[in-house]
This record gives C-alpha cells, sequence and structure tokens, in this order.
C-alpha cells in the first residue's frame, strides 16, 4: 500500500482509535529494533504467515533508510531449495535473545510450541511485540501488543498496513512553518525518486 493509499486510509479512520494506536505500536517496533539493531524475526501462526507484512516492512525499511525494520520472516514449513530469506524456520526463535526483537502476528491462538518458542526468547532477553486477536496467554507473552478482533470496524491486514507505514515515518515533531513543509516534501520526493525495492 503506497503513502496515499495509507494517507487516505487514515483520514476514513480518523475519530477512532487505529491512527493512534497503530502509530503507537509502530513506535514501539521501532524503539525495539533501531537503538539495538539486534534484529526483526516476524512470525506467524502455522495458519497464518504474515508474508505481505514481511514485504512492507522490507519497503519502509529501504524508504526511510532505517535497515533494522527489515524482518526476518520465520516459517512454520521451510521447503527445501527455496531462497535464503524464505528458509528460515522456528529453529530461529530459540536463538533470540538480548537485543532482538520478535514480532507475533497471531490472528488467532497460536500451537503450544511456538508459544514455548516465544517465551523462551523473551526469557532470553528478546523484546516480543504482538498483533493479535486479545489471546490472553499470547498478551501476557508480549511487552506491546495490539489486538485487532473478528467485531472491529478494521481487519488484520489493514491493521498490518498501518503499522509497518508508521514504522518507517520519522517520529520526532517536525519543525514549524516553511521548513517542516520543505523537509517533509523533501523526503516525499526522495521516496518516489527512489528506485523500487527488490519484491519478495
Amino acid at each position: 500500500m503506497d503513502a496515499v493509499r495509507v494517507a487516505l486510509l487514515r483520514e476514513v479512520l480518523a475519530g477512532t482509535e487505529w491512527p493512534a494506536a497503530t502509530r503507537r505500536f509502530a513506535g514501539a517496533l521501532r524503539s525495539s529494533v533501531v537503538p539495538h539493531g539486534g534484529g526483526l524475526l516476524l512470525v506467524g501462526t502455522a495458519a497464518y504467515e504474515p508474508w505481505h507484512l514481511a514485504a512492507h516492512l522490507v519497503d519502509e525499511s529501504t524508504w526511510s533508510g532505517l535497515p533494522e525494520l527489515a524482518p526476518t520472516l520465520v516459517r512454520h514449513r521451510v521447503e527445501p531449495g527455496g531462497p535464503a530469506h524464505l528458509a528460515v524456520g522456528l529453529g530461529r526463535i530459540e536463538a533470540a535473545g538480548r537485543g532482538e526483537t520478535l514480532l507475533l502476528v497471531a490472528p488467532e491462538r497460536p500451537g503450544a510450541g511456538l508459544l514455548e518458542r516465544v517465551h523462551d526468547a523473551r526469557r532470553a532477553g528478546a523484546t516480543v511485540l504482538s498483533l493479535n486477536d486479545g489471546d490472553p496467554e499470547v498478551r501476557g507473552l508480549a511487552h506491546e501488543t495490539l489486538t485487532v478482533t473478528g467485531g472491529d470496524d478494521v481487519d488484520l491486514d489493514t491493521v498490518q498496513h498501518l503499522v509497518s507505514a508508521a514504522a518507517g515515518e520519522n517520529s520526532a515533531p517536525a519543525p514549524r512553518g516553511r521548513r517542516g513543509f520543505r523537509d517533509r516534501l523533501s523526503r516525499l520526493a526522495d521516496q518516489l525518486t527512489a528506485p523500487p525495492p527488490a519484491r519478495w
């Protein structure tokens, strides 16, 4: 989803909790990966693989100049002979530790094996964040969580678009007046003229 569509989506959702909630969560994600530089691990459940979020975070890392936002997609099933960036299995979570960030995307309750691995990663010092459906055990494992339930105005895919876009934004307050406008215009021009990032 490009910047114009994200802006339109935020406009549609103005007056709801979602623009602020997704920016808060994205800020937590950014502040956990950028200062430490230990890497971002992204994992879903056995039934839901967040490859779309992975691709958007790669795009945002390229456009924002923050390579730390580019995740390693951890997969439940790894195809033999597949490309290296799609060949990281659940064993990688077991090796996670201090300075690393683990983002769990769980539209339903994960299996016990994954929950145990996430718990072990947290105990080893990794920062755990979660986009989830409100499952109490998942929420209890995460340092920061954002809950998306079936009854909400938005679905998990929409929230992932908002989070990934906000993660690449400069969270520092913009300077006032013409200088702030020029900075934003310059950044937009840079993004529009930059070569596209490699696709998944």
